[in-house]
């Protein structure tokens, strides 16, 4: 029987990889199931187009089939992934910089219209900001801010996720998410990026 989705949609992602180490069909599975949320994480963390995004995510996906043999199971399967997706982000980020190939241009509207349109930063200020606000913050923020909070509240992953795919232990993952949530509030006043209360 040929590997669909529709036969994979009920198995857990640890059942999918030990399927996928004796058939490679079932890989197919775990890339459908990641692809989207994997393309979205890109595109919040850097600025590559949307056919860049595509290029590193395929180039982490074979990545992590050349390690699946690796993937520890005591480990989440998505913190393993996103790890994987992060790095090759950022390994093909300064690669395009470092050659003088910074193709960083303003990302179509389309491309950020299911963004959420509020991110709740800290929960008992209940502030809601403008989705276009919130892209323009996250851009000028350092690259070390932007993506700890493009994993807190736009990947919604907790912090042992965090700590899982940054590869920090989980007191730094808090005091970087303190200092993140400081400094997207001060780059906001700085710039004179307006927010909706």
């Amino acid at each position: 029987m040929k590997t669909t989705t529709k036969n994979c949609e009920d198995m857990s992602d640890k059942e999918l990889v030990k399927r996928s180490l004796q058939d490679v069909d079932y890989f197919a599975c775990i890339y459908e199931r990641y692809e989207q949320k994997l393309i979205w994480y890109i595109l919040r963390i850097s600025s590559f187009s949307l056919e860049e995004a595509e290029d590193v995510l395929q180039e982490a996906f074979i990545k992590a089939w050349k390690n699946l043999n690796e993937f520890d199971e005591n480990l989440k399967f998505s913190s393993w992934i996103y790890r994987i997706v992060h790095n090759t982000t950022i390994t093909e980020w300064k690669k395009s910089r470092s050659y003088g190939k910074d193709k960083r241009q303003e990302l179509d509207e389309e491309i950020f219209q299911n963004l959420p349109s509020s991110l709740d930063i800290e929960k008992e200020a209940n502030q809601k900001f403008d989705k276009k606000n919130i892209q323009k913050v996250l851009r000028l923020m350092p690259e070390n801010y932007r993506e700890i909070l493009v994993l807190k509240f736009l990947e919604e992953k907790n912090y042992k996720e965090i700590s899982d795919i940054l590869k920090k232990p989980n007191g730094t993952i808090a005091t970087l998410i303190n200092r993140a949530k400081k400094s997207f509030y001060e780059t906001a006043k700085e710039k004179n990026i307006s927010f909706i209360i």
